[in-house]
């Protein structure tokens, strides 16, 4: 796609999301920023966090350089690579949550957007994406970006599902055992989490409405137990 024809400091959302589409990524959530903030770029005045689109988003990234070379990192090296571009286009910086330290504290910034919030589990539950929500970079511009208004949190009105399908109980709403996750994983039940994605993140109903195939949640799971 080519650079966006508006000045960078007068784009406009609609204008940021069309830049996005060819890559398959998307606006998950953003926020303004008033004043300088540690740990934001001088000069910030809205941050986007950008993560896949779906349907059509690991067909695409499958299809890139990064994935045919065979060195590791396929994702991360796309993300720097495309997002870094994009960044580039459209007057902006952009942040990783990866390649840490320091690490950019996306969490929080998540938080902050309206569109994404903490599940009973503690993982991040997207308005529309639910638990399968991933980032894979933000954009920090210079200018201040209109941002559609915060919606109802759904676990507000959720039997919360999460929060008992885990089998080995390691992920509940009081902890997170990650030796157990771990050891789970290498028995022979733990098959299917490694196969179609952690059954916690699964059983969110809005995971579940998401066209997330089983092949990347299985990619991730790969990364996570290794």
């Amino acid at each position: 796609m080519h650079p966006p024809t508006s000045h960078p400091d007068t784009l406009a959302l609609a204008e940021i999301v069309a830049h996005l589409a060819p890559h398959r990524l998307e606006v998950l959530g953003g926020f303004g920023v008033q004043t300088d903030e540690p740990g934001l770029p001088p000069g910030t005045r809205t941050l986007l966090l950008l993560g896949p689109s779906e349907p059509g988003f690991w067909a695409h990234l499958t299809a890139q350089p990064e994935w045919q070379d065979g060195t590791p990192d396929p994702v991360d090296r796309w993300s720097r690579r495309v997002i870094g571009k994009l960044a580039c286009d459209l007057g902006a910086k952009a942040l990783f949550p990866f390649g840490g330290p320091p690490w950019h504290p996306f969490y929080s910034w998540a938080l902050r957007s309206g569109r994404v919030w903490e599940s009973p589990v503690r993982l991040l539950v997207h308005a529309t994406q639910g638990l399968m929500v991933s980032f894979r970079g933000a954009l920090a511009l210079k200018h201040a970006v209109g941002l559609p208004p915060a919606v109802p949190r759904p676990c507000d009105n959720c039997s919360a599902p999460c929060t008992t399908a885990c089998p080995p109980g390691a992920l509940t709403t009081a902890s997170y055992d990650l030796p157990s996750c771990h050891a789970f994983l290498d028995r022979p039940e733990g098959r299917d989490c490694m196969s179609g994605g952690c059954l916690v993140r699964r059983a969110c109903p809005l995971s579940q409405t998401y066209a997330r195939l089983p092949e990347q949640s299985a990619y991730h799971m790969g990364q996570f137990h290794r």
